[in-house]
């Protein structure tokens, strides 16, 4: 499965540094989820679909629409 998180980083104008310092990780960890050398853990998961406002599917690369999911109040 190959991950979107590259490509909508550096769509959206995003470093690596700026995710990293609002997933509250360290850069390189966030390196490796982006390479897929780590497995990204679903909280941090959740986290990016919030600040990108897509879905996780479309995160997870299982779809092109980009568009989130309606949110629980």
């Amino acid at each position: 499965m190959e991950l979107q998180l590259k490509a909508i980083r550096c769509e959206r104008g995003k470093t690596q540094m700026q995710v990293a310092e609002y997933l509250h990780v360290k850069q390189n960890a966030y390196s490796q989820y982006e390479t897929g050398r780590r497995e990204i853990p679903l909280t941090l998961l959740a986290q990016l679909s919030e600040y990108y406002d897509v879905s996780v599917d479309f995160l997870l690369g299982l779809t092109e629409y980009e568009e989130p999911y309606p949110r629980k109040k």
